[in-house]
């Protein structure tokens, strides 16, 4: 069997020289090519898969296993699946379709197939029941900081909730490889990121419908951090468009041919009939996600002058970003943005209610003033205070939480027992309060903790600028992915494809890469010429990773819903830049969502009883009309804490001279109506930035990028917007480059 294998492989390898370079110039598949994918790519094929299992959560492991016949990176190429021991007999060693190897009499890691339960039914936490034909599969995208992900084993987190869990690996910005003549040649570059995780999804769909795995082929969610946050949203963003498919092709990927008149044909041969295959997602849950980064320095410069007194770090910095934001105001007000306040669930007009009668978002600016309006503006102001009264209103719901005293004390088991939720409400208002646990942030590019000093709330840089709210915490900057012990102020190493782009946000030094200003205007002019004459496919690489130019396009099969989940005190990206993303959904026809997740930095972890199950299993019943409402499902996942923590000391913000918020009892319920400037939230904003402020080394935005160049030229720049305000701001900005 492994000399078929490797036959089929040489095979396949040998049509995908074939299928290669220019969309215009490559060929068809074959049909042995394509037959030979099929046959590779089927698991039952596969003499190397080999099952673990899991007792305490009563799952079965997949071993790491090749997604994709012509892998560039094999280590970041595969894919592993976790699936709930309930869907399983147990394991085929022999292959006569029944099941030699049970959970009960399970010892060690075996070789073989695996042997479904059709009858059995999982009941998650929700009610929701769940079988092996119609299980969610949770796919993770990796991808921190756009980098490259090692294949690994997928975890049992949703076992016991029902559902598949897919783990697969993908390349980055900082991988190579040496060629045959001894070059490094950098191979991270956009899509091939997206390609991966699009190639595996088929892979497990592959063999879902060939009945070797359980699982929905349609009931996908894609979830991760930060990139992998972005690389999520673009995922189920982006999902079965053609423009992805010649790279999925390049790699082999199963279920994806391109036919002899240029177009593609997308199914897989399932007992002699043809049958779709899909590289989409029914759902999304992306927390603190990098994306889009076309518009975000664009959209960072215009939060950072919503405050008026924010003190930049360079005078270079501060008269970019006063330039970048007035682009930014054009671009916004070029969109023709309109949006019904029910869609997007805000009161932008302020009246009380959700009109469903359109709204044209817009951005005005006052020049005697210096400020920015209009009702894109009230919509940012509006979304923040939604999700602040939402904040408030799950109190009774935070877990591990101390509460304190107005001398400082902690309260008893009974004060505490007798707290209302107003109560609750106020002291957070006054900062008398611990997170404990809560407090620290989720994963980061779907992988583990983020950056220690992301711990979930404000990290504050440098001095106290004018303006900022009494109460406020300082502190210093996170540290930085790739920093190494050069993380901080003007000691960061930048410009090299493993170390990203980022200029440390402390840092007075507008580019050290750059001796004069025209050496680096020269080096935009160059790299976007370049990037905008296409790739080796003639696509226009950051035009492919801009989910806006995806959401609601011809072309793309709309996932269903999306989350998007962000602390508001998010340093690494614009918020601006989430709201862009559910304004194009909603107008899509998708059930999408922003939460900015207050006192929370960046990859918050869900509180308050919400969860991913939830959201899943609440989508699910929506779908199927047997949803509860969300009020009814939303806290199904935490109890009300019963005793008081274990804290010290109280470790909130005082917010009382800034924020208005009154909470009142109607009817049995608390309502709670907050209320803020818009000043007020961007001075929040602002100072929870952890990265560089705009005008920063390079400018494109920071270590979260998809180009760079190769050992001996830095990395590439892409933001035409930035080199339009370098080019057209010339005489305004040359003189105060470099200058400290």
């Amino acid at each position: 069997m492994k000399k078929i294998i490797a036959m089929l492989l040489t095979l396949v390898l040998l049509a995908g020289m074939c299928i290669c370079g220019t969309a215009e110039s490559a060929e068809a598949t074959s049909a042995e090519a394509r037959a030979a994918i099929e046959e590779a790519l089927n698991l039952k094929n596969n003499p190397d898969q080999a099952w673990s299992y899991d007792a305490g959560n009563d799952a079965w492991t997949l071993s790491i296993v090749a997604a994709v016949t012509a892998p560039v990176i094999p280590d970041e190429e595969g894919v592993s699946v976790c699936v709930p021991g309930a869907y399983v007999k147990g394991i085929d060693t022999d292959g006569d379709g029944a099941a030699d190897v049970t959970a009960a009499d399970y010892k060690d890691t075996v070789n073989g197939s695996l042997v479904i339960d059709n009858e059995a039914s999982v009941t998650s936490t929700h009610g929701q029941v769940y079988t092996a034909a119609t299980a969610p599969v949770i796919l993770n995208t990796g991808a921190a900081g756009y980098g490259n992900a090692a294949n690994t084993l997928a975890s049992a987190t949703y076992a016991k909730k029902g559902y598949i869990n897919v783990a697969c690996g993908n390349r980055g910005k900082q991988d190579s490889y040496t060629d045959e003549n001894g070059k490094t040649v950098y191979t991270g570059d956009a899509p091939s990121c997206l390609a991966d995780q699009k190639a595996a999804a088929r892979f497990v769909k592959y063999n879902i419908l060939l009945g070797n795995l359980p699982g929905s082929v349609y009931h996908w969610v894609s979830t991760g951090g930060s990139g992998g946050g972005a690389h999520a949203v673009m995922f189920a963003a982006t999902s079965n468009h053609p423009d992805f498919y010649d790279y999925q092709i390049a790699v082999g990927a199963v279920g994806v041919y391109r036919n002899a008149d240029g177009t593609y044909d997308t199914t897989v041969t399932i007992d002699g009939q043809q049958v779709s295959l899909s590289d989409g997602a029914w759902g999304c849950v992306a927390y603190s996600p990098i994306t889009s980064l076309y518009e975000a320095d664009m959209a960072m410069a215009f939060e950072y002058s919503l405050n008026p007194d924010y003190a930049f770090n360079t005078e270079f910095q501060k008269a970019l970003a006063g330039i970048l934001s007035k682009e930014y105001m054009d671009y916004i007000n070029g969109q023709n943005i309109v949006i019904n306040e029910g869609d997007i669930h805000a009161d932008i007009d302020g009246d009380g209610i959700w009109n469903t009668d359109g709204i044209a978002l817009t951005i005005t600016y006052d020049a005697d003033t210096n400020t920015y309006g209009g009702t894109y503006v009230d919509l940012y102001r509006a979304k923040f205070i939604g999700n602040l009264e939402s904040y408030l209103s799950g109190l009774d719901y935070a877990e591990g939480w101390t509460w304190f005293d107005a001398e400082g004390k902690a309260l008893s088991d009974e004060a505490f027992a007798a707290m209302t939720l107003s109560d609750k409400v106020q002291a957070f208002l006054e900062g008398r309060y611990d997170r404990g646990s809560s407090r620290k942030g989720g994963m980061m590019g779907g992988r583990g903790m983020g950056p220690s000093g992301m711990n979930g709330k404000a990290d504050f840089m440098g001095e106290r600028p004018e303006g900022m709210p009494e109460g406020m915490p300082e502190g210093k900057p996170g540290d930085l992915p790739g920093a190494g012990t050069e993380g901080t102020g003007d000691q960061m190493v930048v410009g090299t494809p493993d170390q990203g782009t980022t200029q440390a946000s402390g840092s007075t030094t507008d580019s050290k890469n750059y001796a004069t200003y025209d050496d680096m205007l020269a080096a935009y002019k160059a790299d976007i010429e370049a990037i905008q004459a296409g790739d080796a496919y003639g696509k226009n690489i950051v035009n492919l990773y801009n989910p806006l130019n995806y959401i609601g396009a011809e072309g793309t099969w709309n996932p269903a819903w999306m989350v998007m989940l962000c602390g508001a005190a998010e340093g690494d990206i614009s918020m601006l830049n989430s709201l862009n993303l559910e304004i194009a959904a909603c107008n899509a026809g998708i059930e999408a969502s922003t939460e900015w997740q207050w006192d929370g930095g960046h990859v918050p972890s869900e509180i308050f009883g919400s969860s991913l199950a939830m959201r899943v299993d609440f989508m699910y019943g929506y779908e199927d009309g047997a949803a509860a409402e969300p009020d009814e499902i939303d806290r199904l996942d935490s109890d009300r804490q019963t005793a008081n923590g274990t804290a010290e000391s109280a470790s909130g913000t005082d917010l009382t001279g800034w924020v208005t918020v009154t909470a009142e009892d109607q009817q049995g319920d608390t309502v709670i109506k907050a209320d803020f400037t818009v000043p007020a939230i961007a001075v929040y904003r602002t100072n929870g930035a952890s990265k560089a402020t705009p005008g920063f080394d390079v400018i494109d935005y920071g270590q979260e990028d998809y180009v760079f160049g190769n050992a001996d030229t830095d990395a590439r720049h892409w933001s035409e917007f930035v080199y339009k305000a370098l080019s057209e701001n010339r005489e305004a900005l040359e003189p105060l480059f470099n200058k400290g």
